[in-house]
């Protein structure tokens, strides 16, 4: 099975998810958002087709990492591709995240996406909306987005947010540029 990458793995993120994560770039979204970080990933052409389990073997060399994030593009078009990397992630004791535009909600109502809802850890859901951005938040762009507990959420079968990431960062307005290097 192949699938459609719109860049490298890459190792050591510390801001895509909790904890030290390897990313993977999936290419491809049907969303287009305006102000999207990552619009070089839109087009379902673009990018490299890559064997699974070729990501999967680069997933076990990798050392000290927390944790798997499928981002893009928008790993849910790819599905079925991106189940088996989430099984072998959590094989390996490395939890999922994954960021979409598409809802929980729809995720549950179509039979692919439900299948990889059942693997995925942590979900930010929802298109990122321009208009929402702000600075002031853990793990995701525009406040209309949410964190979710997957597998907590699939068990009480009611959305269940991860608290810690709730409310906004606690951040001052009043930084000043220090005049020293660090070195």
């Amino acid at each position: 099975m192949k699938i459609r990458l719109a860049a490298d793995l890459q190792s050591d993120s510390i801001v895509d998810g909790e904890g030290i994560r390897t990313v993977i770039w999936t290419q491809g979204c049907p969303h287009n958002c305006l102000g999207c970080h990552n619009p070089g990933t839109h087009d379902f052409d673009g990018g490299e087709l890559v064997s699974v389990d070729d990501v999967i073997e680069e997933l076990k060399a990798l050392k000290n990492q927390d944790g798997i994030t499928l981002s893009g593009g928008d790993p849910v078009c790819q599905s079925e591709a991106c189940l088996p990397i989430c099984k072998a992630a959590h094989e390996m004791g490395l939890n999922v995240w994954c960021y979409t535009g598409y809802t929980y909600e729809a995720m549950l109502r179509n039979p692919k996406h439900y299948n990889l809802l059942k693997e995925i850890d942590v979900l930010v859901d929802g298109k990122f909306v321009l208009q929402e951005k702000s600075y002031d938040l853990y793990f995701k762009g525009s406040k209309n987005q949410r964190i979710i507990d997957v597998q907590k959420s699939l068990s009480e079968q009611r959305i269940v947010l991860v608290s810690k990431y709730v409310e906004e960062k606690t951040c001052s307005n009043d930084y000043e540029k220090p005049s020293y290097l660090f070195v």
